[in-house]
């Protein structure tokens, strides 16, 4: 298992456009990814679950990857982090 963590950048936090971007991308891969921050933990496949975090700029998210091609999910999501959020 993957695992890393993440500050929030983006003034608005985890809105709309890129939670449906990270899903898209967590989509092109087999492993499964959760999202955690504030106790509450989602699925990043589902869009609701990412947007009931609530994930606000300032906030720290950990995201856990597990499976078959966990190494390219994990470095492949700390760049979309990086970039778009």
């Amino acid at each position: 298992m993957k695992e890393f963590q993440y500050v929030i950048q983006d003034p608005v936090g985890l809105h709309a456009r890129p939670a449906g971007l990270l899903v898209k991308q967590v989509g092109g891969f087999q492993s499964k990814v959760t999202v955690a921050c504030n106790g509450k933990s989602a699925d990043a496949k589902k869009l609701i679950m990412l947007m009931s975090l609530g994930i606000k700029q300032g906030m720290e998210v950990t995201c856990q990857i597990e499976g078959e091609d966990e190494e390219a999910a994990a470095e492949a999501l700390q760049k979309f982090f990086q970039e778009n959020l």
